[in-house]
């Protein structure tokens, strides 16, 4: 995580959001190693919430959790400047994953960047192998589009510029892929 935390260059960042949060760890530590930015995490699951909401509380740190599907995100236009999102999207239908994709073109601000870790095409047949657990799991038809490498046109196809693969890291389940992608027309920084 520390490694996506990096690449996503948050030193500049005012407001975040974390997107699909699960029990928060992302969201905690962007709050750790960037106190100043007002960190708000996302997530469907209520249970998993309370647990972030209980993390977050025993470390003390001020971040704002929603209970909000993916799809529908309860924000204005261009709330956030940059939005994070680890091990979501695979988790959706074609459909739900250009809804999605949409949602967060409209909540983030121009100029603002998109950071996504999720899994992508695999770089080897070992890793093809290994990702077919996680396709018993969470189902072909959901982790297709991420073997697939459609996550590039997907976005592209929401209206964000300067798609593209920053990063892949091979993993006992796997090719994680870190995305990134700008709304706007402004030029992203040099790694």
């Amino acid at each position: 995580m520390q490694a996506f935390i990096m690449q996503a260059q948050l030193d500049n960042a005012k407001q975040l959001l974390d997107l699909g949060c699960g029990t928060g760890s992302l969201a905690m530590l962007i709050k750790h190693d960037f106190p100043v930015i007002d960190v708000t995490a996302f997530d469907c699951d209520q249970k998993i919430l309370s647990i972030a909401v209980n993390k977050a509380f025993k470390a003390q740190v001020d971040i704002q959790f929603v209970q909000a599907f993916a799809e529908h995100l309860p924000c204005q236009v261009n709330c956030f400047d940059r939005i994070l999102s680890s091990l979501l999207f695979h988790h959706l239908s074609w459909d739900k994953k250009q809804q999605v994709a949409s949602e967060i073109f409209r909540v983030l601000k121009p100029g603002g960047e998109l950071h996504v870790l999720d899994w992508g095409r695999a770089r080897n047949g070992l890793m093809r192998t290994l990702f077919l657990a996680v396709q018993l799991v969470d189902g072909f038809g959901n982790t297709r589009d991420n073997v697939s490498g459609r996550l590039v046109e997907l976005f592209e196809a929401a209206g964000f510029s300067q798609v593209s693969e920053q990063q892949s890291f091979n993993t006992v389940f796997g090719t994680l892929v870190h995305y990134r992608a700008l709304k706007g027309n402004a030029e992203l920084p040099e790694n």
